[in-house]
């Protein structure tokens, strides 16, 4: 082979074999780069590979590449319900206004110590909002705060917060709402102000006021009610429901009679008490009854005689 070549270029001129040659070159090197890449391909398409990924991905339970979507799981039960974090007290404002914040936490907590002149009953403000009015699922005041003004149908207008902070005055604690322009307005509005700090404005945030409840499978019944709160609420409210005293002053809320709500509080709506009772109560041992449970304690706290509804005539 290698003499032939050197016969054609001995005189230095074209020949025709030169064409065959680069000719034969050409298909050799084809040859050896594409037989194997049409081999390879005929063994598992391009669009085969990428299928194949995806069902794997998404026999892991894992987002597909690129989607931008995350699986979520299938029973909405099992989803955690994240809520908003009010800050720390220890993070508390300085200066004035870190004062009437303070001042608003005192009256919210020790409402017969600083509004005593308000408060018709024995009761404080964190007996229904516990935790300093900071606990998800008892109507806590960041939550409640960043959802006003807002129209409400039990005075038929657009109620500010202070209009609702009045209410609960009225009702909850058989009283008198403070004026507007009050200390006590002022305070407890910065306080509620400051815990929301970063929560949205108008946006219904989880945990806002009392757990939605299901009906209970029988109708609730004061009978069976008498039997919850034995076993689970007398320890703490006293058997006669009319709370626990120590030095003077109610260590546990009575649930009934002259020292409690009165009757156009929203707790005294079975509904309400029901949905509160269930995500709170026993204290420190939430969702330990019932939903038939927590509706016939319910109604059977709230069929005991109490101060009258203010508005009615």
């Amino acid at each position: 082979m290698i003499r032939w070549i050197n016969q054609l270029t001995q005189n230095g001129k074209f020949h025709p074999m030169w064409i065959v040659l680069a000719v034969t070159g050409v298909l050799l090197v084809g040859g050896i780069v594409l037989v194997p890449a049409l081999y390879e391909g005929a063994k598992e398409p391009r669009q085969n590979v990428v299928t194949a990924t995806t069902k794997s991905v998404a026999a892991a339970n894992l987002p597909e590449p690129d989607s931008g979507q995350h699986d979520l799981p299938k029973d909405p039960q099992s989803v955690p319900t994240a809520h908003f974090k009010p800050p720390s007290e220890s993070d508390m404002p300085a200066g004035e206004f870190g004062d009437m914040v303070k001042l608003g936490r005192n009256i919210f907590v020790h409402t017969q110590i600083y509004a005593k002149g308000l408060v018709g009953n024995g009761l404080n403000c964190v007996n229904c909002h516990l935790d300093a009015g900071r606990k998800a699922d008892s109507a806590p005041l960041w939550a409640a705060y960043v959802m006003f003004p807002a129209y409400r149908s039990k005075n038929h207008k657009v109620n500010s917060f202070e209009d609702r902070l009045a209410g609960c005055f009225r009702f909850s604690m058989n009283g008198t709402a403070p004026e507007y322009n009050s200390k006590e307005m002022i305070a407890l509005t910065s306080y509620s102000y400051w815990l929301a700090k970063g929560a949205p404005t108008g946006v219904e945030l989880p945990g806002r006021g009392f757990p939605k409840l299901e009906n209970p499978p029988l109708p609730p019944d004061v009978q069976r009610g008498a039997a919850v709160f034995k076993a689970n609420c007398a320890i703490c409210h006293g058997t006669g429901g009319l709370g626990t005293k120590v030095n003077g002053q109610y260590a546990f809320p009575p649930l009934w009679g002259k020292d409690s709500y009165n009757a156009g509080a929203g707790m005294h709506s079975v509904k309400n008490a029901a949905a509160f009772i269930k995500a709170n109560m026993p204290l420190g041992k939430g969702n330990s009854l019932s939903l038939q449970e927590a509706w016939d304690v319910a109604q059977f706290v709230d069929s005991h005689d109490r101060p009258p509804d203010p508005r009615a005539k």
